[in-house]
């Protein structure tokens, strides 16, 4: 079931939704220092979100996916090879993680998740907590997946965060971003056989390909937090599809807004 292994990558992303209904500038201000892989600016941000917005789970949330993506980048995971060629996924090594670096991770989801669970408690429509559930949901996902290689957690993470990007899409369509989750789920999950697709369904996966690009396309177009990933993500899917003038446009412009972000430089190259 080679998707299931994929899935993980793009959990972060969706990890989900992304930080608020409407934008924050320090929040806007980690995220691009993110995206750009200036991470020690970026916790530096977060980190004056979380005494300024001390009831607000999303700036713990997002510290701990400064975390993450520093590891990414540190460990080159999100490498298109590694996920352009479905061999080359299966067979990756176990990353080497920093201890030091998954102690604060996890210590940072901890805390977004008290948090939203305590609005949650008081408001069970809170869309700002549902935001952070989806995003901590989806960097498990990820941290089970590419770092330690648990393929199944990191699935079960996905559904668990699509189900609640649907809830709150439910809520509130214009959160963009959510559309993230279930274009994730439904794109790389769409790769399988139709066998496997019939039994993933009947473990309440969703495994629509076309729906996911779709889905992809709207967090990429209309998005805020979350858009330069998904138009990473269309990289990607461009490239297993071997539409290189989509994936290259693509590229060009995360590259132009981030010219920090190697990754963006280095995968441009290989299409030039």
């Amino acid at each position: 079931m080679r998707a299931i292994a994929v899935a993980g990558v793009v959990l972060l992303l969706f990890a989900a939704a992304s930080a608020a209904t409407t934008s924050q500038p320090l929040l806007d201000s980690g995220y691009r220092d993110m995206y750009n892989l200036n991470f020690s600016h970026a916790h530096s941000t977060f980190t004056e979100y979380e005494h300024t917005h001390p009831q607000d789970p999303f700036g713990h949330v997002s510290n701990a996916a400064a975390y993450l993506f520093g590891e990414f980048d540190r460990l080159r995971v999100l490498e298109f090879d590694l996920f352009t060629a479905d061999s080359n996924f299966e067979s990756r090594p176990k990353n080497s993680a920093d201890p030091a670096i998954k102690k604060s991770f996890d210590e940072e989801l901890a805390v977004s998740d008290r948090m939203a669970q305590e609005q949650l408690a008081k408001s069970p429509n809170d869309i700002n907590a549902l935001f952070a559930l989806i995003l901590a949901d989806g960097l498990r996902g990820d941290y089970a997946s590419l770092m330690e290689k648990k393929n199944s957690a990191g699935l079960n993470y996905m559904k668990r965060s699509r189900g609640l990007a649907e809830r709150l899409l439910i809520l509130d369509p214009t959160c963009y971003d959510a559309y993230l989750a279930v274009g994730v789920e439904n794109y790389l999950l769409g790769l399988n056989a139709a066998p496997v697709r019939w039994m993933l369904r009947i473990t309440g996966a969703q495994t629509d390909k076309q729906q996911g690009i779709e889905k992809l396309r709207l967090a990429a177009t209309k998005g805020h937090y979350l858009a330069p990933f998904a138009r990473l993500l269309l990289a990607v899917a461009a490239m297993r599809d071997k539409d290189s003038n989509t994936a290259r446009y693509l590229l060009q412009g995360l590259s132009a807004e981030f010219p920090q972000n190697e990754l963006y430089k280095k995968e441009l190259a290989r299409i030039q």
